[in-house]
């Protein structure tokens, strides 16, 4: 028996930061109003790096031994805005660094794609010989968004995330991993990106379905483990919006605490906004030995998914 282990948490962001009262007097607003809608300070926009070159970066701070070099068997990239199809970010990644011939996929599964690919790292790992795999979440959504449309351009930014997981194999205490990730399709309009558009999103009908699916989500997760959420130490979800990650614990009848929020300093990065609140939590301290977290991800497809997992 297997179970898939969080080693280490990587992050890149673009030097340039976008902050509130900049956007706030190009698109004619009051001042605090940005914050007050959905808690962000500011964002970043890339300039001169690619999409594949953040990725790359955000690997890199991993700090990759050559052991972990050596036995990285699966790169997997979660995105919604690549701009090259093949070779894919993760090959990219791959020739980069340097790494061992492995496994490399890209997917797109929207702005919760990074659960996807969690998951799969973890179905692969578990019935093949792979000992280390390596996660990316990014996106560059500075290219993509009309800059004048208040509903994108206040909240999306730029960014990338990056997970070190390795199989451990279990001989007395097995960590609980359980996911629960599906598709709707039912209102898959209202959060979408076409190449060579700009991405668009109905507000009020998005956060409808993020402040209600989620919610059924976690509590059929809870349930396939026969846990409750007092059990838990943290609910990562995906960075959207603090309303609605406010709404998402109302409804789960949870305090604020136990909902991890960064996206005041860090924007809404899409894919790559779980993987770097991990790092986030990594670098405070917050995650210890022992804790069960719920990872939760949601958005375009409509996607929704959750795991459950143990440090």
């Amino acid at each position: 028996m297997n179970n898939i282990r969080i080693v280490a948490n990587g992050i890149y962001f673009p030097k340039k930061q976008i902050e509130n009262d900049e956007l706030e007097k190009i698109l004619n607003l009051e001042t605090g109003y940005i914050e007050k809608r959905t808690g962000i300070k500011n964002r970043y926009y890339a300039i001169d790096e690619t999409i594949r070159d953040m990725a790359a970066e955000a690997v890199k701070t991993l700090v990759l031994s050559e052991r972990d070099k050596q036995e990285i068997g699966l790169i997997i990239t979660a995105t919604t805005s690549t701009d090259m199809l093949m070779p894919g970010i993760s090959n990219y990644v791959q020739k980069k660094l340097n790494l061992s011939p492995c496994i490399c996929l890209d997917i797109l599964a929207g702005c919760g794609g990074y659960i996807n690919a969690f998951d799969i790292a973890k179905v692969y790992m578990a019935s093949r010989d792979i000992k280390r795999a390596i996660i990316i979440g990014v996106d560059k959504l500075s290219e993509i968004i009309d800059k004048k449309d208040i509903g994108t351009a206040i909240v999306l930014s730029d960014g990338a995330g990056a997970t070190l997981v390795e199989k451990e194999e279990i001989n007395t205490h097995p960590k609980i991993y359980i996911s629960n990730i599906k598709a709707e399709e039912d209102k898959n309009n209202i959060l979408t990106y076409r190449y060579g558009k700009n991405v668009y999103m109905n507000g009020k009908e998005v956060y409808k379905y993020a402040v209600t699916k989620t919610v059924e989500n976690i509590n059929e997760l809870l349930e396939k483990a026969n846990i409750s959420l007092h059990d838990v130490k943290y609910i990562v979800a995906h960075q959207s919006n603090l309303k609605i990650m406010k709404a998402i614990a109302s409804r789960l009848h949870i305090e604020m605490e136990k909902m991890y929020t960064n996206i005041q300093k860090r924007g809404n990065t899409f894919c790559a906004s779980i993987p770097i609140a991990l790092y986030d939590m990594q670098k405070s301290g917050f995650l210890k030995p022992g804790d069960k977290i719920i990872l939760l991800g949601y958005g375009g497809g409509l996607n929704t998914g959750s795991i459950l997992m143990e440090i």
